[in-house]
């Protein structure tokens, strides 16, 4: 085994306790959950664990490392994922009318996106899962493993709290305008909070 069974131990309630901080990807999931329900909520958070994995693996190749010394390729990202998040809440008012996407695989896509295009994923990848990498160990399957472990606590947190959003969106059937007002203003968040939060 790559990882010493002490150390996973140690990383799992440590992963866990970030996975339960409130953030931009349980937000995301939220929103989702607004927009469309439980069932897009949990797609919408298989595609931002997804995401999580792929960030690690990057990270574990050394790829990660490489990006993040570069501010230019990290501002490049920034802006995508702000721009994406954008054209999301623009979608979702000018289809007001009609009703939500409820295309099963546009959940997880723009979950899927979202994740890849904050590059405050993967800087915080490089500065949480080293502190658990054994350095003289191949370093590709401890960063998978760590990736692993966080994106399926992730996926679990920000499935449930999108849920919970969900459940509240098909209690308040009468307000569905109002409730996908809610989400396009989520995603509007992000995307300000993308751009304007602290560059690292």
């Amino acid at each position: 085994m790559p990882i010493e069974l002490v150390v996973l131990l140690t990383f799992i309630p440590a992963s866990l306790a970030l996975n339960l901080t409130p953030g931009a990807d349980m937000m995301f999931c939220a929103g989702q959950g607004l927009r469309a329900g439980p069932g897009a909520a949990w797609r919408a958070s298989g595609g931002v664990a997804l995401g999580g994995l792929i960030h690690a693996t990057i990270a574990g190749l050394g790829v990660g490392g490489l990006v993040a010394a570069h501010p230019g390729a990290l501002e490049a990202i920034r802006w995508i994922g702000a721009g994406y998040l954008l054209w999301m809440a623009w979608q979702i008012l000018r289809a007001e009318a009609a009703g939500p996407d409820l295309r099963p695989a546009r959940p997880f896509r723009d979950g899927l996106l979202v994740n890849l295009t904050n590059p405050k994923v993967i800087l915080f990848i490089l500065a949480f899962v080293p502190q658990f990498v054994d350095a003289t160990a191949p370093l590709l399957p401890q960063f998978l493993i760590f990736g692993a472990v966080l994106s399926a606590g992730g996926f679990v947190v920000n499935g449930l709290a999108g849920a919970l959003a969900g459940l509240a969106q098909a209690r308040l059937a009468g307000g569905g305008a109002w409730l996908r007002r809610a989400s396009a203003g989520i995603f509007t968040l992000l995307a300000l909070r993308l751009v304007l939060g602290e560059r690292s």
